[in-house]
């Protein structure tokens, strides 16, 4: 069993570059990469012209105790607060100050101290101040050692370029989080204005109505045993209450059920976008669709956009839109793999609003060459055809939506 202060030592701060990664669902290990570089250290002494290569018995006891020292500051550096981390660097740049007389590989650790540098979070002033002082020390150290001046140039220069790239990732990185973590606080406040607008409407519709019919039934009450023919007068205008206020309730629920085209490209932008897929559209300022219809097609973009977000590995999609007084014509487009099925729970379902709507559904999705979903309803409809439909509308709305 691990001791406590050794997991505590390698326990990931809640601001570490593992917790992050964590948090944006990739590997702990990811960063790890970087340590294939490290084999710079192993590969130093093949550039030595002496005899043995370089690979000297000093050379190996300078490895051997060195290197896991490397390790453990790197694994610090991903492990600890990002406020911390520099530290660490700092300590790796020491190692390689403390060994560069005898052991040449130390190059390494002064290049992963520069690249380690730049991930700390501090200003950007800071993190080049500090850059320049660590490269400063080293040209000097190198210089009073006896290293040539090539080498002086080269590995400053290279320590700073390599640095310079990891910074300026470092800072897209850092405005990425910022702006998904801004677009999770405008996600999570449009719920919260939703709740408290539903809860308004939800107290407007049922406080009086409720409080009459509370007030009905105590005054039933109180009158059933002595006037009971106007007790029964008084629980038949509850029941009337009620039923007038269970006709509200309903329509206010199917009100806030509905589904509206507009809102779901809305949504499918955020989805799309946050995906790195580019989406396009045309949708006109205003859409004269029948509440049911629009409903219809919003469910419909909205599980072919969850397709075009899970499985169609797309870099671009767009939805268009066409009307004339016979019909509605809706097209849903992408760039990605193809090869969609046409068989499935998600396509079926689509499949069952779109012809609950007298429309056809279209897919044309060649492999590797993207997926295109035409679908056209008519807005003209005869009433026999409107009473035939209504059940099978109704039918679809409330059926499985899921993505094939």
């Amino acid at each position: 069993m691990m001791p406590a202060f050794l997991a505590r030592w390698f326990t990931p701060a809640p601001d570490s570059g593992v917790a992050d990664d964590l948090r944006c669902g990739k590997s702990p290990w990811a960063d790890s990469v970087h340590l294939l570089w490290s084999v710079w250290i192993f590969v130093t002494p093949l550039f030595d012209q002496g005899t043995d290569g370089g690979y000297t018995r000093t050379w190996w006891l300078l490895t051997l105790s060195s290197y896991p020292v490397f390790l453990l500051l790197f694994a610090r550096i991903q492990l600890a607060s990002r406020r911390t981390t520099h530290f660490y660097a700092w300590a790796m740049a020491a190692l390689c100050f403390a060994l560069l007389r005898w052991y040449p590989s130390s190059l390494s650790y002064f290049v992963y101290a520069c690249v380690m540098l730049s991930h700390c979070r501090m200003p950007l002033r800071v993190r080049l101040a500090q850059l320049l002082t660590l490269n400063a020390m080293f040209a000097v150290l190198a210089w009073r050692v006896g290293y040539p001046v090539a080498l002086l140039v080269v590995i400053p220069a290279s320590a700073m370029g390599v640095s310079a790239i990891v910074m300026v990732e470092s800072v897209y990185k850092e405005k990425d989080a910022a702006l998904r973590l801004s677009q999770d606080e405008i996600r999570r406040l449009a719920v919260l204005a939703e709740r408290e607008r539903i809860g308004r409407d939800l107290h407007d519709l049922l406080g009086h109505t409720l409080s009459l019919v509370t007030l009905k039934s105590e005054l039933a009450r109180k009158l059933a045993l002595v006037d009971p023919p106007r007790a029964q007068r008084e629980m038949e205008e509850v029941e009337r209450v009620s039923r007038h206020a269970l006709t509200e309730v309903r329509a206010a629920v199917t009100g806030m059920r509905r589904s509206d085209l507009a809102a779901e490209l809305v949504s499918a932008r955020l989805m799309l976008e946050a995906s790195n897929i580019a989406f396009g559209t045309d949708a006109p300022a205003t859409c004269e669709l029948p509440p049911d219809a629009e409903a219809s097609l919003a469910l419909v973009l909205r599980e072919a956009v969850t397709n075009i977000h899970r499985h169609a590995r797309a870099t671009a999609a767009r939805v268009d839109f066409s009307s004339s007084p016979e019909g509605f014509h809706m097209r849903i487009s992408d760039n990605g793999r193809g090869g969609l099925a046409a068989h499935g729970n998600g396509i079926s379902g689509m499949r069952e609003r779109v012809r609950a709507l007298g429309g056809t559904l279209a897919i044309d999705s060649p492999a590797r060459r993207g997926t295109a979903l035409d679908v056209a309803i008519p807005l003209q409809r005869s009433p026999k055809s409107v009473e035939r439909d209504a059940p099978v509308a109704s039918m679809a709305l409330s059926g499985p939506g899921g993505v094939a």
